[in-house]
């Protein structure tokens, strides 16, 4: 039975929606389709090691790939096309003098990745240069001709980027309308686990914050990313309707994780309470709605369709008032303060696509230091990019002589697992050395047991699918990427020479070699150890908290007049901050045995200063409101110079038992004061003050039982 235009019509309908809905597997279908279309007739010619050359420039073109303005795109394809060509000539033309290659290959690698380190649009640049340079290392001994890689490699990277050009061309703002759709996704993952918390005992916090703090890292990056896309479509002098639209999401976005963020109260204390439990039942049942909301509102942006705000949440928001009454809560108390807080995010969450709101264009954090300046600025041996192109750089000659002072079969590819293995510390390397040892053994297996039973047109789709799957899964499981890649590299070999099967066993073999050297390599040069970055890392989050603070403070002085952005700025700094520590945390846990000492100290830590963040971000969400008391800004003041003293933890001179007491007097002011307090406003600031200054307390007690320890 044949179907009818109309089914027809809806499913490519469904089809096309699922490909708005999921960038990543756009981008997949987009690279296999211009692969395809290059690969096909060339294969069906018998021109394959033509047809595989270009497939691997589409690949390193589109891994390459920087979201920028289409104004910006043309500039980054240019550049790319640029170093793509030079990388490949010179592997080509170097490959008879081992030595002047390998010294040259250590010192492009220095440059490549310096200039990578000045923006992100070099970055995706330079690491596809180097990437094409080691697929011409490795096709090199097969290649016809020394200048037909250098052309293939580089016309694969400039027909995929004009390919993508012209469709960003038919829908401009999809860039952003993705990196929105991801804030607003991350923001529902926050949400949804942030749920857990009503209800909740003490003995499952920790886990939830851990998971908490770890989200809140990916909520706040997709913040600075959709923050660096914004400016490069405002530079490029895109229409200003359209960019005031985008930016009036991107801050209701903002206004949305600030509450989220936000902490009123310990839940666990509020959890022991009977009486709390339906309420608390009802607190979670209403984050889950609000985070499924806000992942429809995400798919909304990528396909277009009207955003509908679910009625649910109205109903879920009247029957706790209601509960609030029944059971004789009073405005203050700490769950109709998080009811309301609530109840405000689904509002504007509503009001997302009302755009009447969006009464001014806010200014962006930008970094507009010259090129020059900020390339200055790497050159420091002390500065992390510095030290990770010498590492990266030295890895790379030890597996480029390795391979030839061993004669290793396909050596290259040792140094080609160097470029994906390592990373800018020990642990990230270390994550990612298993991931890639992983992959590419499952890849091998899988590989070699299917493509016996391929003829070369199978063979063909196995290849184009594993490019598919391997884009889809790049950025959800890097371990299961690289099977595919692996899949991919064993076919292009087959079809070229019918030596796919034949090279997989040195693959594996030079994977292992590769993943060692960078391992060894990030272990001995500058290991940036995380323990040791501790005391750094603390101190630079309590002092952009105590900046954030200060901030807040000044907002609440001039009661919201005027732009914010200096608040904005302080906000932003202290989450990066937060999530630098959150991370050096995470890291910790993969370091060697003896420095795993400070992993309870170091969770400790963490926990305090994600805590005092939280409750920075209750005190913000009220901002907008006067103090009701100006005994409130004397106590406000109180805790921010604690803080302040707090940031001088590693000098000897201040006295962490004395800021303690004076922390602690404030809190019996305070409470006092709240007791006696008859107005809500005033109840509420008070309350959120109190919560600041204890964990503030908290901060200072733990740094003055490090001290004595050590």
């Amino acid at each position: 039975m044949s179907s009818s235009p109309a089914d027809s019509a809806s499913i490519m309908a469904r089809l096309k929606r699922g490909l708005w809905l999921k960038p990543d597997r756009l981008l997949a279908v987009n690279v296999t389709v211009v692969m395809a279309v290059m690969v096909v007739p060339l294969l069906w010619t018998g021109h394959a090691f033509a047809g595989v050359c270009l497939t691997l420039g589409v690949l390193a073109g589109a891994l390459s790939e920087t979201d920028d303005h289409p104004k910006g795109r043309i500039k980054s394809l240019s550049l790319k096309v640029l170093s793509f060509a030079v990388a490949s000539a010179s592997a080509e033309l170097l490959k008879f003098n081992p030595i002047l290659l390998g010294a040259g290959f250590f010192l492009s690698t220095i440059g490549f990745v310096m200039l990578g380190g000045m923006g992100e649009r070099y970055r995706g640049i330079t690491f596809g240069a180097q990437l094409v340079g080691i697929y011409t290392m490795i096709g090199s001994e097969i290649s016809p001709n020394w200048y037909l890689q250098p052309i293939l490699l580089t016309t694969g990277a400039l027909v995929y980027g004009l390919f993508s050009l012209s469709l960003l061309y038919f829908r401009p703002y999809r860039l952003l309308e993705q990196q929105l759709a991801a804030g607003f996704a991350a923001l529902g993952h926050y949400m949804a686990e942030k749920a857990r918390l009503f209800p909740s005992d003490a003995a499952g916090q920790d886990e939830i914050r851990s998971r908490l703090a770890l989200l809140n890292v990916e909520t706040v990056g997709a913040l600075d990313r959709i923050r660096d896309v914004l400016s490069s479509y405002r530079n490029a002098g895109a229409d200003e309707t359209a960019i005031k639209s985008y930016l009036y999401r991107f801050m209701v976005l903002q206004g949305l994780h600030e509450r989220a963020a936000s902490s009123h109260e310990r839940y666990e204390l509020l959890s022991r309470e009977a009486e709390n439990r339906d309420l608390l039942f009802g607190i979670g049942e209403l984050m889950r709605q609000l985070s499924k909301a806000a992942r429809s509102y995400g798919e909304s942006l990528l396909t277009h369709e009207p955003y509908q705000h679910p009625v649910a949440l109205e109903w879920i928001v009247d029957a706790l008032n209601e509960k609030l009454q029944s059971h004789g809560l009073e405005k203050q108390h700490p769950l109709s303060l998080l009811i309301r807080n609530l109840s405000r995010s689904s509002e504007s969450l509503a009001n997302a696509d009302n755009l009447s709101r969006a009464s001014y264009m806010p200014r962006l954090a930008e970094d507009r230091r010259p090129l020059w300046q900020r390339f200055r600025e790497l050159l420091r041996i002390s500065h992390p990019r510095m030290r990770y192109a010498l590492r990266l750089s030295t890895a790379f000659l030890i597996g480029y002589s390795v391979s030839e002072v061993f004669d290793v079969t396909k050596g290259a590819w040792i140094v080609l697992t160097i470029l994906f293995v390592m990373q800018q510390s020990y642990s990230q390397t270390r994550r990612r050395l298993w991931q890639r040892i992983l992959g590419t053994f499952c890849g091998v297996v899988f590989g070699v047991l299917t493509v016996q039973f391929l003829t070369p047109a199978g063979q063909l789709l196995f290849m184009l699918a594993s490019a598919y799957f391997f884009f889809v899964w790049l950025k959800r499981k890097y371990s299961v990427s690289v099977i595919f890649i692996t899949t991919f590299v064993l076919c292009a070999f087959n079809l070229i020479a019918q030596v796919g099967v034949a090279v997989m066993l040195p693959r594996m073999t030079d994977t292992l070699i590769g993943s060692l050297i960078a391992l060894i390599t990030v272990r001995l040069l500058w290991p940036d150890w995380q323990s040791r970055r501790l005391p750094a890392l603390l101190t630079e989050a309590l002092v952009k908290n105590t900046a954030y603070f200060r901030a807040i403070l000044q907002e609440y002085r001039e009661a919201g007049e005027g732009d914010d952005y200096e608040y904005r700025i302080a906000r932003r700094a202290a989450h990066r901050a937060d999530n630098a520590l959150v991370l050096a945390w995470r890291d910790i846990q993969l370091e060697p045995g003896r420095r795993q000492k400070v992993q309870t100290e170091a969770f400790r830590l963490t926990y305090l200063n994600h805590a005092l963040l939280s409750y920075l971000s209750a005190f913000a969400a009220h901002r907008g409101q006067p103090m009701e008391s100006p005994m409130l800004l004397d106590f406000a003041d109180d805790i921010l110079r604690a803080l302040e003293n707090a940031c001088d933890w590693l000098k000897p001179t201040v006295n962490e038992a004395q800021e303690s007491v004076r922390v602690t007097d404030t809190l019996a002011l305070i409470r006092y004061h709240l007791e006696l307090s008859a107005r809500e406003l005033a109840q509420v600031q008070y309350t959120t003050l109190y919560n600041l200054a204890d964990i503030t307390r908290q901060l200072l007690d733990e740094v003055q039982t490090i001290r004595e320890e050590s």
